[in-house]
């Protein structure tokens, strides 16, 4: 359910990157922006809950943070290629850091976003 809402929450996120900031700065570069105010949103969702996802070890949580992972990149692959009609080319180029594509940060960061999420709230 946190999933949907993060999921949600980043493809708005996504539109109004979309609308305002890339006719300033470039596709590339507002993707690239977007990777850490995304991670931002997904912390901030991450946080108000946590207590609701009762994970109580950190294997738990790092287990949670595999799935959302997993459902991002499927999501990502699914949304990109089959509803948006992006080549592969694009829906990847987000995943080459040497050519600096970010995804890969913000895939980590969600990885430990739970983990993060319980640390501050004190839950582990």
């Amino acid at each position: 359910m946190i999933w949907l809402l993060i999921i949600f929450a980043e493809s708005f996120h996504g539109t109004l990157r979309t609308v305002l900031l890339e006719p300033r700065i470039g596709d590339f570069r507002a993707r690239q922006i977007s990777v850490f105010t995304g991670a931002l949103i997904i912390l901030m969702i991450t946080f108000f809950f946590i207590r609701w996802i009762s994970a109580e070890k950190v294997s738990q949580l790092i287990k949670i943070g595999v799935f959302w992972v997993s459902l991002t990149i499927a999501f990502e692959i699914i949304l990109g290629r089959f509803i948006l009609d992006a080549s592969g080319e694009r829906i990847f180029s987000d995943y080459k850091i040497w050519e600096g594509g970010l995804m890969p940060v913000g895939l980590l960061i969600l990885l430990f976003t739970p983990g993060i999420a319980a640390k501050m709230r004190k839950i582990i």
